[in-house]
C-alpha cells in the first residue's frame, strides 16, 4: 500500500513498522506448518533473502521516498541473534535501550556504546564528533 502512495501518487511517505521481528517469526511459522526444515538457531535458511526483498521495498525512486522507522524485538536481549543480525545490516541507524540503564534509574535508556548511525563519519559530523 505504501509502494502505491509512493509510485502511483508520487508522495513522499512516513512507514512505521512495529516489531519487524514479528515478520521473521510470522515467516518461521509459515514454514514450519509447511514441513520446512528450520536452519540457524530455528530461522528458515531463506532469511536473509526474504528480509532483503522487504527491506528494498522501502527506498526512494523518481517518484517519491519511503523513510521507515522500525521498532525491533530483541530476544532475550542477545543482539547477536540471527534474525537481529540480518535486521541490523538493513537499518541506516539503531537506537538501542537498555534495561540495566533503566533498572538504575537512568534515563534516557539509550545505550551510546550499541547504538549505531552510519551519518556518524566525520564528513557528515566532524572529527570532533565521531
Amino acid at each position: 500500500m505504501v509502494e502505491y502512495f509512493r509510485d502511483v501518487n508520487e508522495q513522499d511517505l512516513l512507514l512505521f513498522i512495529d516489531n519487524i521481528f514479528c515478520f521473521v517469526q510470522a515467516r518461521s511459522k509459515v514454514s514450519a506448518l509447511l514441513g520446512r526444515v528450520p536452519s540457524t538457531m530455528g530461522y528458515k535458511p531463506t532469511l536473509s533473502t526474504e528480509m532483503v526483498t522487504l527491506q528494498e521495498r522501502i527506498a526512494s525512486t523518481k517518484e517519491g521516498s519511503i523513510t521507515s522507522i522500525q521498532a525491533v524485538y530483541v530476544p532475550t536481549d542477545d543482539l547477536t541473534d540471527p534474525a537481529l543480525a540480518t535486521t541490523f545490516t538493513h537499518l541506516d541507524a539503531t537506537i538501542v535501550l537498555s534495561r540495566g540503564l533503566a533498572a538504575k534509574g537512568t534515563y534516557p535508556v539509550v545505550d551510546p556504546l550499541d547504538s549505531t548511525s552510519t551519518m556518524l563519519q566525520p564528513r557528515i559530523v566532524g572529527v570532533h564528533n565521531v
